[in-house]
């Protein structure tokens, strides 16, 4: 399937619209607590867990709006945004990865 930030995919014409379709992945406190602890696996301020972790989450999202878009009829996302939120719950501090954009049938 063809996810796009653009509004169009050169070399095909758009014959339907679909509607808006989106994914999300949150990241538990659990993650952070692994992150401070594998602080040691901090190489020129990089930390190859803690972008492992966001990798899995966004792979998880945009799984999720593929999915949504197959689940519509569609063949292909188009103008689609990534976000990144930090979410407080009571003690904890979570990290949702969050996915949309507009499912569209190309030809």
């Amino acid at each position: 399937m063809i996810m796009t930030t653009t509004n169009t995919v050169q070399g095909h014409d758009i014959t339907g619209y679909k509607g808006v379709v989106t994914g999300e992945a949150i990241l538990g406190a659990n993650v952070f607590r692994d992150f401070l602890a594998g602080i040691r696996d901090i190489v020129g301020g990089r930390s190859g867990a803690y972008e492992k972790a966001l990798r899995e989450a966004r792979e998880i999202a945009f799984g999720e709006l593929q999915a949504e878009a197959q689940r519509l009829g569609g063949n292909a996302v188009i103008g689609v945004d990534i976000d990144y939120e930090n979410i407080t719950a009571g003690s904890g501090t979570m990290l949702m990865v969050s996915v949309s954009g507009t499912a569209v049938v190309l030809e």
